[in-house]
């Protein structure tokens, strides 16, 4: 059973900077999509970032993937395998503010995984980001 722990979450001002970290455990695949999604309370869940890991000689593995509101703030990563992914989060701002979860598919991400959270096979607790203006 594939098991994702995530971290990091806090509370700091607007223009301040948090990095989440999601642990991965459990029987892993040799490629997958990882994302992270967020939900603000009254809302619906909505993807911030995804990244694509494999064997480093696929062309696909380490493809990055945004939500238009977060590029050039946020940046995915994945460590140790593929075992630790982070999500820097840069220039946040109040609309920021949710509960951050991380996501894995086991497949390579498609370009429409972002707007579809049915597509992720498993899920975390959440760890929430709170960004006072």
């Amino acid at each position: 059973q594939v098991q994702l722990l995530e971290s990091g979450g806090d509370s700091v001002q607007a223009g301040g900077s948090l990095r989440l970290s999601c642990e991965v455990s459990g029987p892993t695949s040799s490629r997958y999509c990882m994302a992270w999604f967020r939900q603000a309370p009254g809302k619906e869940r909505e993807g911030v970032a995804m990244i694509s890991v494999g064997p480093i000689y696929s062309d696909e593995a380490g493809r990055e993937y945004y939500a238009d509101s977060v590029k050039g703030r946020f940046t995915i990563d994945w460590e140790n395998g593929g075992n630790l992914i982070t999500l820097q989060m840069d220039g946040l701002v109040a609309d920021d503010t949710a509960v951050y979860y991380c996501a894995e598919k086991v497949a390579y991400c498609g370009s429409d995984y972002l707007t579809n959270p049915s597509r992720f096979d498993y899920w975390g607790q959440g760890t929430q980001v709170t960004v006072s203006s």
